[in-house]
């Protein structure tokens, strides 16, 4: 498997696994399909402060996983949200882990505190997953969405990547 930082070509594939989630599940809570150049444009715009990661395995696309701002007032900006997408033929081989522990680690040289996941319940897999690596469950938003005609659970998980007495500095990207 390769992990390497994502480039504008991989914004069709990324489209494509994305609009499966957001059209056909409840872990994505978007109604609508999104372009590829919907997706770039979000990369483009937050880059600098927040990675994104693409995995390929035997030489093909196999997922990607983003940061992204978790709450938008300067206070949080040491907390970044991730999530991650993996295609159906290599779950559960170990790419999810390590796009999410590449994610990670970006976070933690870009001076991030700490990162949060958000899960749609019920998903074991991705409660395992998150524990394994280290996320804590810190709580459950009710009926945080609607779709498909019913409303679903979000837990929230948590990992500090820094010990409290650090103290931030700028981090990139930002005024």
């Amino acid at each position: 498997m390769l992990l390497r930082p994502t480039t504008a070509a991989d914004f069709p594939a990324i489209a494509a696994l994305t609009n499966h989630f957001i059209l056909h599940t409840s872990t994505h809570f978007g109604y609508e399909a999104m372009t590829p150049r919907e997706f770039e444009e979000q990369w483009l715009a937050t880059r600098d402060m927040y990675p994104w990661v693409t995995a390929e395995a035997n030489g093909a696309f196999a997922g990607y996983a983003k940061a992204s701002v978790w709450r938008s007032r300067k206070a949080y900006q040491w907390t970044a949200e991730a999530g991650i997408y993996v295609e159906a033929s290599v779950r559960r081989a170990g790419v999810g882990k390590a796009l999410y522990r590449a994610i990670i680690d970006d976070l933690r040289s870009r001076g991030f505190h700490s990162v949060i996941g958000g899960v749609t319940l019920p998903n074991e897999a991705s409660v395992r997953l998150h524990e394994s690596l280290g996320f804590t469950f810190v709580g459950t938003f009710q009926h945080a969405g609607h779709k498909f005609g019913q409303w679903h659970d979000v837990g929230f998980w948590q990992l500090m990547l820094r010990d409290g007495t650090h103290q931030p500095a700028p981090l990139p990207g930002t005024p």
